[in-house]
């Protein structure tokens, strides 16, 4: 093997491999300053993208690893155990984000709150975005044209 061949494994003083963190919607939760609100769920995955360990993410947040776990195995959780998975460097299946039987919330839900977008730099998190989910919006929309759905 000649020098000129390149190595596959990355040499020491390399930045991590880039992974894109996928949109997510937060998991619901009862409104609590010291819970898991959207931004801290946001905050969360991008310190378990920079540090793969769930404990130190979780530590970043001011939240307990258990409770991290727990908001993991919730109700509505699917997306953001989908971020989380992609944050360790796992093979994830794609979820389709604009469907309520993939994601297990309501369109109203998912308009309301919309979406959290991790955004890193280098390797680093850096802060959370927070995006509309117009794909929910156009469902509520479609709903309004029923027949027989009133609202008000």
């Amino acid at each position: 093997m000649s020098s000129a061949t390149p190595s596959r494994h990355p040499q020491a003083g390399h930045p991590k491999p880039r992974r894109r963190i996928p949109a997510f919607h937060p998991v619901p939760v009862r409104a609590r300053k010291d819970g898991w609100t959207p931004e801290r769920q946001g905050a969360f995955i991008g310190y378990l993208a920079q540090t793969l360990c769930v404990a130190e993410a979780a530590r970043c947040v001011g939240m307990d690893v258990t409770s991290a776990y727990r908001l993991r195995r919730r109700a509505g959780a699917a997306g953001f155990a989908n971020a989380w998975d992609v944050a360790l460097g796992r093979r994830v299946s794609r979820i389709n984000r604009a469907s309520a039987k993939s994601t297990g919330l309501s369109a109203a839900y998912r308009f309301h709150t919309g979406l959290v977008q991790v955004v890193m730099r280098r390797g680093k998190y850096r802060r959370i975005l927070r995006k509309n989910d117009d794909n929910a919006m156009l469902q509520l929309l479609a709903q309004c044209d029923r027949p027989g759905v009133h609202y008000g």
